[in-house]
């Protein structure tokens, strides 16, 4: 069964996309290409384990295993030294992609105390949008007893759109709640 959020793309978001920019091709109307999940955890230096912790409640929340991202040069004063693991990230396409962003607005964005919409400036000029969250526990899968380490962590979504414009047009018609 395709996810929810996708079956809503197909037969509305880009029907009323085709419309508004009146496109001649269905090629050309934008689309989410790839969600980005990115956690850095500088405590990692000290304490290995908690980057264990951090990458089993990545693939918890994602449904997909999370990688280990390195250190790419040493720096002296945080006592980092090239190579050495200091983050996890998790790049979603395709089904697990809609399902995570269907979750993310309906779910997980809800639960922000004081929430009141996410920035409409982090787009990057090229169609991709950026924010962050500043803990995990908003996501219901994760288990509060269980948890180490209170992280936040980043996330890009990735689109074809060839302005800024067109991908928040794009990212509101799919339900990313900015604010007014």
């Amino acid at each position: 069964m395709a996810p929810r959020l996708k079956e809503t793309y197909k037969n509305e978001i880009l029907p009323s996309l085709m419309k508004e920019y009146s496109y001649k091709n269905v090629m050309q109307a934008p689309k989410i290409e790839k969600v980005v999940i990115n956690v850095g955890l500088g405590e990692a230096v000290q304490n290995i384990k908690l980057l264990d912790s951090v990458q089993n409640e990545l693939t918890q929340i994602t449904g997909q295993k999370a990688v280990q991202t390195r250190a790419k040069k040493a720096i002296a004063t945080f006592k980092l030294r090239k190579g050495m693991p200091i983050g996890c990230k998790v790049t979603l396409r395709g089904d697990r992609m809609y399902e995570f962003l269907d979750r993310l607005i309906s779910v997980s964005l809800p639960r922000i105390r004081d929430f009141r919409g996410l920035s409409d400036r982090s787009f990057d000029g090229r169609g991709n949008y950026n924010f962050g969250l500043k803990e995990q526990y908003i996501f219901p899968e994760i288990n509060y007893d269980k948890v180490e380490i209170v992280h936040g962590m980043d996330i890009t979504i990735c689109t074809n759109a060839r302005t800024n414009e067109e991908a928040k047009v794009l990212l509101r018609h799919v339900g990313i709640p900015f604010r007014k």
